[in-house]
This record gives C-alpha cells, sequence and structure tokens, in this order.
C-alpha cells in the first residue's frame, strides 16, 4: 500500500467513526417497547473495527514518516516545517489585515494613530511562506504516492 491511500484510508476512517458516533448516540436510547433503528452492539463491534484498523495505520504512517527522507529531511521533519510556515503565516495574514484597516482623523487635535509595521513587506514576507509551503507540499504528495508501506 502506498502511503498516500494509508493517509486518505485514515481519512476515510476519521469520517467513519464520527458519524458510527452519531448513529450511535441516536441509537442509545428509545421508548420502551420501541427497538432503535440500528443494533448498538453491532455499532459498537463496528467502530472497534474501525479503531483498531485506524491504530494500525497511523502507526504505519508514523513509521513511513520517519523513515523516508526526501532532499535529507524525513517526511516528519518537512510535514512541522510546512505546520510551522501555516502558523507563522497566519500570524502575519492577521497582523497584516489589523495594519490595513483604514485610519481616520476627524480633527487636527485628535491623536494622531500610525502603523508601527511595513504591510508590504510582510505581505512580500508571506507571499514568500506560500511559496515554501507549496514547494513542501509538492514534495510530500510526490513521496506520499511513491512510498510503500506495510500494514
Amino acid at each position: 500500500m502506498k502511503l498516500a491511500e494509508a493517509l486518505q484510508e485514515r481519512a476515510d476512517l476519521n469520517r467513519k467513526i464520527s458519524q458510527l458516533e452519531s448513529r450511535l448516540l441516536e441509537n442509545s436510547f428509545t421508548q420502551d417497547g420501541i427497538e432503535p433503528a440500528e443494533d448498538p452492539d453491532k455499532l459498537l463491534e463496528e467502530l472497534d473495527r474501525c479503531v483498531a484498523r485506524l491504530e494500525r495505520l497511523i502507526a504505519a504512517i508514523n513509521e513511513a514518516n520517519t523513515q523516508t527522507k526526501v532532499d535529507g529531511r524525513t517526511l516528519t521533519e518537512i510535514i512541522a516545517r510546512k505546520d510551522c510556515l501555516g502558523v507563522e503565516s497566519g500570524v502575519l495574514n492577521s497582523v497584516i489585515g489589523s495594519a490595513s484597516g483604514a485610519i481616520t482623523r476627524y480633527t487636527r487635535t485628535e491623536i494622531k494613530i500610525v502603523r508601527t509595521v511595513d504591510v508590504r513587506a510582510l505581505q512580500k514576507k508571506v507571499d514568500k511562506l506560500a511559496k515554501e509551503v507549496r514547494e513542501l507540499d509538492n514534495q510530500l504528495q510526490q513521496a506520499n504516492w511513491t512510498t510503500d508501506i506495510a500494514i
């Protein structure tokens, strides 16, 4: 199985587990004398199977991410870098949004408000970060479709 397939199956299992939770909640009680729409015991058995499979997938994915290298870095390192770039970009976008707002004074006696950051420079940095994120994502996608994992 390719790493990308395992990642897709993990996402599918997470969705299925969420749906099973909803179905279990809906069928966890009923009016006396009325059968629930679905058997909660069967749903619990299915939940157990899904969680066990998810656990195996997560372990295999994590192992592959720590073992597979692209340009001298493990996939785990690339993922960490990509995540941190996203955090930094989000903060900078918030600062840009705040600093880009209109600053108005109605009279000359009002306190003058000035920007303390260079919005253009921050935007250039955000653009550079976005480019690096795209490049890292491309590396990850390529590795995901070429890396075999055993499950």
